[in-house]
């Protein structure tokens, strides 16, 4: 069979037309991350049996192969079952079966050969757990990684930008723009670390439980024997679950990374929303930095410019939220011996998992890497500030310095000129009202 054949007729048998009538709900088949995990258990399982003299090496070694092929990437195309399917799986598992036994050639039984010693209730589950795992130490966290280095980067460019803060959305003393951008910076490495502190329970997959959790129909060094050697072909960090029956019954790891997310998204709102209040104008907003224009903003209204990679990426973590109040409930749904909610899970948290890593390398490339400071406003917005009167608490007391910002706000004079007529000395308010020196008092 030629690979154009491969990609031109159905692979799979009865079980999966069965699955494709049953549930015609979305049109959305399962990740596609997950159909190939599937494969690398599958080759992973068919050739530890060979090993173990349950499986004949000649037709162990067919079956793998044909499951390296659904790993590669060869058969995306032959896994059309609706996402929205059997609770555990059974579907999408049935349909790996059947597409590896056709490849693998005659004499190779769907359930008999290609599932020996695996149930859907353990491989499915583990396939979603490796294919998050994989896609978050491949995918997610070097976008992190570079959107915090990005970031880390504008703050040392900025580090000498002194502007007002602000808290309320009201003038507060001032800061520097660098050390806003830092604060970014470290929100975002903080949630790479809280996503990176979930891998290990992540990892950590029901194969081998089979049916229920006790292992009927498998060897008894089979489970290790597969952890092992995907373990040593991928690098990644796959390990026995902390107990069997927890493993397949709940799915806790997978809420717990999305969780993690969840997090994520929520940061990158923060930062998001920062950035376009921050570049908001041009003359009529706050107009502190310029981002990148990128393409026209209305259609309508001539030169008009807008934040178009902030607002995308504000989307994208209403999206991770939403996925992640799905995958709680999903969670909820561990009923005795096996959680039934688990294609759901994988298509919520794979779908959150690729947002966020591109979100994350948008807002990087399109965005952070081009905003300017606009210096001239940022100092400004600095000196206009009567928050700055703060710093003259410990000189004059924090009585005298109330009346004094009423006066300046009142009149529209400056706080020095005000300050020095209610008989502050040019020494402290020289001391004082150096707006470098507040942003960085110690």
């Amino acid at each position: 069979m030629t690979d154009t054949e491969t990609h031109t007729q159905e692979l799979w048998g009865g079980e999966t037309r069965k699955a494709i009538a049953n549930f015609p709900v979305s049109g959305e088949p399962i990740p596609v991350p997950v159909a190939r995990w599937l494969g690398r258990i599958k080759a992973a399982a068919a050739r530890v049996n060979g090993e173990l003299g349950l499986l004949d090496p000649e037709k162990a070694e067919r079956v793998a192969a044909a499951a390296d092929r659904v790993a590669a990437g060869e058969l995306d195309d032959q896994f059309p079952i609706d996402v929205f399917q059997t609770g555990s799986g059974t579907s999408s598992n049935m349909n790996a079966n059947e597409v590896i036994a056709s490849l693998a050639g005659d004499g190779v039984h769907a359930n008999d050969d290609v599932n020996m010693g695996q149930s859907s209730n353990d491989v499915f589950p583990s396939a979603v757990h490796l294919a998050a795992l994989d896609e978050i130490v491949h995918d997610l966290l070097p976008a992190l990684g570079q959107l915090g280095d990005a970031l880390d980067e504008k703050a040392q460019a900025f580090a000498d930008v002194v502007k007002s803060g602000r808290t309320h959305w009201m003038d507060a003393v001032p800061v520097t723009l660098g050390q806003e951008f830092g604060g970014y910076a470290a929100q975002v490495r903080e949630g790479k670390a809280r996503v990176e502190s979930t891998l290990e329970r992540l990892g950590r997959i029901p194969l081998g439980g089979t049916a229920v959790g006790t292992g009927l129909n498998t060897h008894p060094e089979f489970a290790a024997r597969v952890r092992e050697r995907l373990a040593q072909d991928t690098g990644l960090s796959i390990s026995a679950p902390a107990d069997p029956f927890e493993s397949q019954a709940a799915r806790d790891g997978l809420v717990e990374a999305s969780g993690a997310l969840k997090t994520v998204a929520v940061s990158l709102t923060k930062i998001a929303n920062d950035l376009r209040f921050l570049g908001s104008g041009p003359r009529a907003g706050l107009a502190e930095i310029f981002l990148p224009e990128l393409q026209k903003g209305s259609s309508i209204m001539p030169g008009k410019v807008n934040p178009v990679i902030p607002e995308v990426v504000t989307q994208v973590a209403a999206q991770v939220i939403g996925n992640d109040q799905a995958i709680a409930i999903g969670g909820m749904q561990g009923h005795f011996e096996l959680n039934v909610f688990v294609p759901l899970m994988a298509r919520n948290l794979l779908q959150s998992i690729k947002l966020l890593a591109s979100a994350c390398r948008l807002l990087d490339e399109k965005c952070v890497a081009g905003i300017e400071a606009n210096r001239e406003r940022c100092e400004s917005y600095a000196e206009l500030t009567l928050s700055a009167a703060t710093a003259l608490n410990p000189y004059i007391g924090y009585d005298k310095a109330t009346e004094i910002v009423k006066e300046a706000s009142a009149s529209g004079r400056s706080l020095r000129e005000v300050a020095r007529d209610a008989g502050v000395s040019d020494e402290v308010l020289d001391e004082a009202l150096d707006y470098r020196k507040m942003a960085r008092p110690h």
